[in-house]
């Protein structure tokens, strides 16, 4: 079989995974959580773009797949676990007397335990066409990489409690059976895409409002929104059968 490395979807995919390792350089070599969230951003852009760029050009193929998983591993798995930990680091236990801080900040690795997972059970499942089964892994590194930019421009800094928390509940949500909604549209008509255009114009309010800053309050708001979604999905069935 012939594979082909260098399509364009390919090198979208790999600028996803350069970008990735590069904002864990910013992070690690250089504590500069500012660049590497705009490294994950434009991570996350070259990730959307990858996959509709394939099947605008009729260029799928197996090794996209494969490659756009182990790019998303480092751009929203590894990375932003790095972030998690640098913030912890910098932040000190004001409620519970933890023992050793640097111990316990390793908590944060959870993030790249349950994006592995999340990612490996995609790329089996059948059902993640429309939706999704948990949070999509680029969701919680921009999450993630949105605390980083908050605590650098002194905005807003969590706690180390806090940041643990996050991070178990943000890896949590990744491998959760909650159904989360895609943003793939069915057409551009108003019928069967209510939510995406809800979601949207939502995000776009925030995002002049709040700038860069609103990609945390964006992430919370597709997470409530998806849960709520899901809770009520669950409950037709049994009302249907009443």
């Amino acid at each position: 079989m012939k594979i082909r490395f260098f399509t364009i979807p390919n090198l979208l995919t790999l600028a996803n995974l350069l970008c990735g390792t590069g904002a864990a350089a910013a992070v690690l070599a250089y504590g500069d959580l500012r660049l590497a969230f705009w490294l994950l951003v434009a991570a996350a852009l070259f990730d959307f773009f990858d996959g509709f760029v394939a099947r605008l050009l009729g260029q799928s193929a197996p090794i996209g797949i494969q490659l756009d998983s182990l790019a998303d591993m480092v751009s929203s798995g590894v990375t932003p676990a790095f972030i998690m930990l640098t913030l912890a680091r910098q932040s000190h236990p004001t409620l519970l007397p933890i023992g050793n801080p640097d111990i316990w900040a390793w908590i944060v690795l959870a993030l790249t335990a349950c994006s592995a997972l999340r990612l490996a059970k995609f790329n089996i499942d059948d059902t993640q066409h429309a939706e999704f089964c948990g949070l999509p892994t680029p969701a919680a590194g921009l999450f993630c990489a949105s605390l980083g930019l908050l605590h650098a421009d002194g905005v807003f800094s969590p706690g180390y409690e806090a940041i643990l928390l996050v991070s178990l509940v943000t890896a949590g949500l990744l491998i959760s059976p909650v159904r989360m909604f895609s943003l793939k549209f069915h057409g551009f008509g108003w019928s069967g895409n209510q939510l995406r255009y809800i979601f949207l114009t939502l995000s776009l309010l925030l995002i002049i409002l709040l700038g860069a800053y609103a990609i945390a309050p964006i992430v919370v708001l597709y997470v409530v929104i998806s849960f709520v979604r899901w809770l009520l999905l669950r409950r037709q069935p049994a009302a249907n059968g009443r």
